[in-house]
């Protein structure tokens, strides 16, 4: 075990390395620089350019930009180029607000996606499996910016509840429990908005797994022993049929950073997704490298927990 995880982590944190040096040339290498807001501008002189560039380091070479990025970002001195705050804080703001987002959609795809489709493979073109077959073929197929309006439009008509932003306009002095109340309403629709591609993509591979394992020589030898049906299902077939899913749970940690930049511009929600796109169309390289840095590190910590995790799921998978 610990020889395992000693390897691994030097594994990764080679592939980190490389990460980082890879992102970091391929943003320095686009077109258009920070210094170069507005040149028709006449305040803008090549003066107060060259003298942007020299605080921003990027009269440096590349190898001397990239260590002192990352010499102020472990050390905590990294600040955004656009509004000049700590680029940390700044993330972990929108990183709260991205949370319960993730927390509940994540919950609601993992908890709808497994008894949706462990079903649809035991009764195999029964009513169930067709109308599931519809309903998540059908939710692929809208693109979410749509189904965001309807969701909107049939929440705000039918139910009165508002749907934008993250909290009501003039409720930040009201008692707790209005507050709690109205965070839970902004909060319910994004995140079912969030869940149902998850739900759709996720219950449809759920099903060819457990078709895939169910048909197996071993399942049929455990139905013909005379196993009661819930044993060979849930208790053999579902068993060997998670490890896919293993491997997937270790990748949804980089939805904690992503998030949905279309969900979050939709509702106005200030969440990580939203301000990683903003930082883009400002060139805010300090915040896209930190944004792209992290996503890379849960990427690999999510793998490592896969890694461990299979061995959990299926004892003869040997570290």
């Amino acid at each position: 075990m610990l020889s395992f995880i000693g390897r691994s982590l030097v594994q990764k944190l080679i592939t980190l390395f490389f990460v980082a040096v890879v992102s970091f040339l391929i943003i320095h290498l686009a077109p258009g620089e920070p210094s170069e807001i507005d040149p028709l501008n006449p305040k803008f002189t090549p003066e107060i350019m060259e003298r942007m560039r020299q605080e921003l380091n990027l009269d440096k070479p590349y190898h001397i930009q990239f260590y002192l990025f990352y010499r102020d970002l472990f050390t905590g001195k990294t600040v955004s180029w656009k509004d000049q705050r700590p680029v940390m804080a700044k993330i972990w703001e929108r990183f709260l607000n991205s949370l319960p987002l993730f927390i509940i959609g994540t919950l609601l795809t993992w908890t709808f996606s497994f008894p949706l489709g462990i079903g649809s493979a035991i009764n195999r073109g029964s009513p169930l499996d067709k109308s599931t077959t519809f309903f998540a073929y059908m939710l692929i197929s809208i693109p979410g910016f749509f189904f965001a309006y309807i969701l909107i439009i049939l929440f705000v008509n039918w139910l009165h509840v508002p749907v934008i932003g993250m909290e009501t306009f003039g409720f930040s002095n009201a008692p707790p429990l209005f507050q709690i109340m109205d965070r839970t309403w902004h909060t319910v629709l994004p995140s079912i908005l969030g869940a149902t591609a998850g739900i759709a993509v996720l219950s449809r591979y759920v099903r060819s797994q457990m078709l895939e394992i169910i048909n197996q020589d071993y399942v049929r030898t455990a139905r013909a022993k005379g196993l009661p049906t819930e044993t060979v299902y849930y208790r053999h077939a579902l068993r060997n049929a998670l490890l896919p899913f293993v491997t997937m749970f270790g990748l949804i940690l980089p939805g904690l950073i992503g998030g949905s930049v279309i969900i979050e511009s939709i509702f106005a929600w200030p969440g990580m997704g939203r301000m990683a796109y903003e930082a883009i169309l400002a060139r805010d390289y300090p915040v896209i490298l930190t944004v792209n840095f992290i996503s890379a590190v849960l990427v690999l910590v999510g793998t490592f927990i896969s890694d461990i995790l299979y061995m959990v799921v299926d004892p003869r998978i040997k570290l």
